[in-house]
């Protein structure tokens, strides 16, 4: 016996397995999205590979932990609190429905709960973008109450994008202007835009404004706004495809800026 064990983990969004001491101390950990193996040290290499054996599917890369990068540096000296990669699509109605969830038994459905789903919708495109030099953040909170739905920082550039429930019905936008079946047409794309000049001041880049549509009969654009895209949800991941205008390091260093609570507090 070697005397170490294998824990499984998840650590900033990717699956890992440490491979510990018995007193809890690390000695290596697996990690499955990069299929490499960090040993801290070389002396353990051995025992480590025959430990973690039976969990590798596949050729591995091993050697010592990659030195990090200033954005990766920026990201773990973060406190736990100020750092907004956990927070989950619709993490603001999550923690609002939690705390109220209204009376068991109503007369319609309670709205938060459609405005949830089209988040989490919207939140599940975005996400699988991330193995394509994208990142997503979720409900980012703003000062005033207000926050961004969700925050796309990739290859082609930021995106802010606020979501809006319309299941089976039609959505004709004019102008400003967004109607959603027989209710009243609102100046929602104001909204839209207001919050990506929002961000473009916290993170000083340019953001694009996207309204995600999510379930809608039809969707009616008789002229395409200028400072907004509106996009159905499976439409989304279109936006990966757009020319690329931010190098790798430059994704990083943004994407630890924006997860940043404190980043937010003065827009």
């Amino acid at each position: 016996m070697n005397g170490l064990r294998v824990v499984p983990a998840r650590r900033h969004g990717q699956e890992r397995l440490y491979v510990c001491l018995t007193d809890g101390r690390s000695v290596a950990w697996y990690d499955r999205d990069t299929a490499r193996v960090n040993l801290l040290s070389e002396d353990r290499r051995e025992d480590v590979l025959g430990v973690l054996r039976p969990f590798l599917t596949g050729p591995v890369t091993v050697g010592p932990p990659p030195v990090p990068t200033s954005a990766e540096l920026a990201r773990l000296a973060l406190h736990p609190d100020d750092d907004l990669a956990p927070n989950r699509a619709g993490e603001a109605l999550l923690i609002d429905l939690d705390r109220d969830p209204g009376p068991a038994h109503r007369l319609r459905p309670d709205p938060r709960r459609r405005a949830l789903a089209a988040e989490q919708t919207v939140g599940t495109a975005l996400d699988r973008l991330e193995g394509g030099g994208w990142h997503t953040l979720h409900s980012v909170p703003l000062p005033g109450g207000d926050r961004v739905h969700h925050l796309l920082i990739g290859p082609a550039g930021l995106f802010c994008l606020h979501t809006l429930p319309a299941h089976k019905q039609r959505v004709v936008v004019t102008g400003p202007m967004v109607t959603v079946g027989r209710r009243d047409a609102r100046p929602l794309l104001r909204r839209v835009r207001a919050d990506a000049d929002r961000a473009a001041h916290a993170l000083t880049a340019e953001v694009r404004a996207v309204l995600a549509v999510v379930g809608a009969a039809r969707l009616d654009v008789p002229v395409p706004p200028r400072e907004v895209r509106v996009l159905r949800d499976t439409d989304l991941p279109g936006l990966a495809r757009l020319g690329g205008v931010l190098k790798p390091a430059d994704v990083e260093a943004l994407h630890a800026m924006a997860r940043d609570r404190h980043t937010w507090l003065k827009v």
